[in-house]
């Protein structure tokens, strides 16, 4: 099979210079292999996610003087595909209703014995207890549940694995916790459908940032519970700003928009990232 790769932004914000590092990354991967690349928008964030945002990605990666196969993929195409697959993760016992907030997770995890940073488990409410936030009106998030989960796959737990970076990794499914796959009123996180958009477009190869790396534990739990074959990861390193932390697309003196008005070129891009 020849090799598929993808670049899947979000049309939150101009892209900037990581964008443009993963990207000609993934590019540069499919055109060593003869293989193909794909564009797909995540546009899962409805509350941010913006058509201009869209239209800047396409003019931005053209003008970086990538071309991708067509149709492009967008996630809000897909929601009742995702919805399926968690009714079915909830019909299975492998999800539960978590009703924490946000801010009382992060405080929680502030006061903990075991300090903050470490990964959230639950459980499901006590029945009565749940119907009556429900009947309330409550906004909860759909959590995978990692030791339903494990209890479900029983011998095949110990041999979930994954291939990154040209090594086979034993899967860790828990490093992240108890994911959120979905929420009240939208059926799908980013891990649910990247995981799924994937096997869906045939990619081979997932190359994404370091950051993402124990991401790839998750979903190789997914693929597993979903029968779905599992992609070789890549890991490349995060491009970094003036003040040693990673990009992000608030800082707009660093998007391709503001280079390019700057006078950059695609070639002094390329030399800047190392490319």
């Amino acid at each position: 099979m020849s090799l598929v790769t993808r670049f899947a932004p979000s049309p939150t914000g101009f892209l900037h210079l990581g964008h443009a590092f993963s990207a000609l990354t993934a590019f540069g991967a499919a055109q060593a292999a003869g293989g193909v690349f794909l564009l797909r928008i995540e546009d899962l964030d409805q509350g941010r996610c913006r058509p201009a945002f869209e239209t800047a990605i396409f003019e931005d990666l053209a003008w970086l003087g990538l071309s991708w196969s067509l149709p492009v993929t967008r996630q809000s195409e897909h929601l009742a595909r995702y919805a399926s697959a968690l009714k079915r993760f909830a019909e299975l016992g492998l999800v539960y209703r978590c009703f924490k907030s946000r801010r009382s997770l992060s405080a929680e995890a502030a006061n903990a014995p075991h300090g903050p940073g470490e990964a959230f488990t639950g459980a499901p409410l006590p029945e009565a207890e749940e119907c009556a936030r429900l009947a309330e009106g409550q906004a909860f998030a759909w959590r995978l549940s990692i030791a339903a989960c494990q209890a479900f796959l029983g011998p095949r737990w110990e041999r979930l694995s994954f291939e990154a970076d040209g090594t086979r990794v034993t899967a860790k499914p828990g490093v992240l916790g108890d994911a959120i796959l979905g929420r009240k009123d939208f059926p799908a996180s980013y891990h649910l459908a990247s995981v799924m958009d994937d096997a869906a477009q045939g990619v081979t190869d997932v190359i994404r940032g370091e950051d993402l790396r124990e991401a790839a534990h998750l979903h190789a739990l997914l693929h597993a519970l979903l029968e779905l074959p599992s992609p070789r990861y890549r890991h490349h390193r995060l491009i970094l700003g003036p003040d040693g932390r990673r990009l992000a697309k608030r800082d707009q003196a660093g998007t391709l928009r503001a280079l390019r008005d700057a006078g950059a070129t695609p070639e002094g891009l390329r030399r800047l990232l190392g490319l």
